[in-house]
């Protein structure tokens, strides 16, 4: 026989040609300027910022709801205007990276839980749960930290990104199944892999960049970007002991508080400037 057998070799190429064909949508992009931290990484999106931005003012509508029936939607008044007022200050950073962020509609709300997370949706839609600040004892730069590190997500796009990703794994995945006659079983198994992906933590690129770019805003707002290392310190702590919800896709390592650590000097002018 001559190399592969010729259904090797007609899967192979109806595979190399979905490929081709999700590339060819892709769009090269760079969501945000670099700031002082110099973030220069390009993006490939298949989806369009629109829909994104619909599907997270659902999915957040959603949230809130389940949390206002529970009665745990802003129950804490004292947290909640803590939060809202670190926000306030770092919003107005985001025309750093972004011109028109500081215009997004943006939506601050509390949820009264002994887990320790915090996320922002595209576009602007976050939510901070109170054991994240009650168990850890976070000070307003630590809570800063995590609020600009969930900001930095929307401001790049991270979302976006990952179910681009997904997306194009599935068309590749359902192009073959429909041209390679293979059935309803590999269209399902597209569907579970797009499934997967939503939920897998963020990539290691995204993270730092999330990282990074929430120690220049918090900077820009005054708070001491110290306090970026410091909380992952006590996340550090937390994961020892039972390692909290936050953690599953934001993880803490030696190595990541180092790398912020090295990159205080870059934005300690920017946060000497707003005492003056």
């Amino acid at each position: 026989m001559n190399g592969r057998s010729r259904p090797g070799r007609w899967l192979a190429a109806t595979l190399a040609a979905a490929a081709v064909f999700v590339t060819a949508g892709c769009a090269s992009v760079q969501t945000t300027a670099p700031g002082a931290i110099g973030v220069q990484r390009r993006q490939q999106m298949l989806v369009s910022e629109q829909q994104i931005d619909g599907a997270a003012q659902s999915a957040y509508a959603k949230e809130l709801t389940s949390a206002r029936t529970a009665g745990k939607l802003n129950a804490d008044a004292p947290l909640l205007a803590r939060v809202r007022r670190i926000t306030e200050r770092l919003i107005p950073q985001t025309a750093v990276f972004r011109p028109e962020a500081p215009g997004w509609q943006w939506e601050v709300n509390v949820q009264s839980t002994p887990d320790l997370n915090a996320y922002c949706m595209p576009g602007g839609k976050i939510m901070v749960y109170s054991g994240l600040v009650e168990k850890l004892e976070l000070s307003d730069a630590e809570l800063a930290a995590v609020i600009g590190h969930e900001m930095a997500h929307a401001l790049r796009e991270h979302t976006r990104e990952r179910v681009s990703r997904a997306y194009a794994q599935n068309l590749v995945l359902a192009g073959v199944a429909a041209l390679a006659g293979l059935g309803q079983g590999a269209a399902d198994l597209a569907g579970r892999i797009s499934e997967v992906t939503f939920q897998l933590p963020h990539s290691r690129a995204q993270e730092e960049e999330a990282d990074i770019i929430g120690l220049e805003l918090m900077a820009r707002a005054g708070y001491d970007p110290a306090g970026a290392a410091g909380v992952w310190r006590k996340m550090a702590s937390a994961e020892k002991s039972a390692p909290p919800q936050f953690l599953s896709t934001h993880p803490s390592s030696a190595s990541r508080i180092a790398d912020l650590q090295a990159r205080i000097p870059v934005v300690q002018p920017l946060y000497e400037a707003t005492r003056h």
